[in-house]
């Protein structure tokens, strides 16, 4: 065999870990669902000019998708898959923390709603990987409901004291 044809097929069998059209579809489809949906809630953390926008939330969705979608799509238990989960939700932890400042002067805690959508766009993150997209539609709708809806009434109740 030449080089060149083994070299190629070291190529071709690195890149095989999708099996069929069937398979990439799913893949495409939970990759993309993963990256609208954080962009939903990315855009309405943007529009309150806030530091964790739209970028970082579709990466983050995007990344929770990936880490449940590989062990998931290669046949791991379910018990593993809960570990990775585990170790999502730990890491993100540390991610919502940096959004988390504390104003010294009135002793006003800022960023904990940015951090509690980054923790709620990688729990949607890995409802699509895991391929439960209706639950990472209807998490959206209600985490922005819970954004924008939420919000006003907070305003006025506001406005009114």
């Amino acid at each position: 065999m030449s080089v060149a044809l083994e070299i190629w097929q070291t190529i071709v069998s690195e890149f095989s870990d999708i099996a069929d059209i069937k398979e990439a579809t799913v893949i495409v489809l939970r990759l993309s669902l993963a990256a609208i949906l954080g962009a939903a809630i990315g855009y309405e953390r943007e529009l309150r000019g806030k530091a964790a926008g739209l970028r970082t939330h579709i990466l983050v969705t995007l990344g929770a998708a990936i880490f449940i979608l590989v062990p998931v799509t290669s046949g791991m238990s379910s018990a593993d898959a809960s570990r990775v989960m585990q170790g999502i939700v730990s890491g993100i932890g540390f991610l919502g923390a940096g959004a988390i400042l504390k104003q010294a002067k009135d002793q006003e805690v800022k960023g904990l709603t940015t951090a509690a959508s980054i923790w709620v766009a990688a729990a949607v993150g890995i409802a699509v990987g895991y391929g439960r997209e209706a639950t990472a539609v209807a998490s959206t709708v209600v985490a922005l409901f819970v954004l924008v809806v939420l919000r006003r009434l907070e305003m006025r109740a506001q406005t009114k004291t």
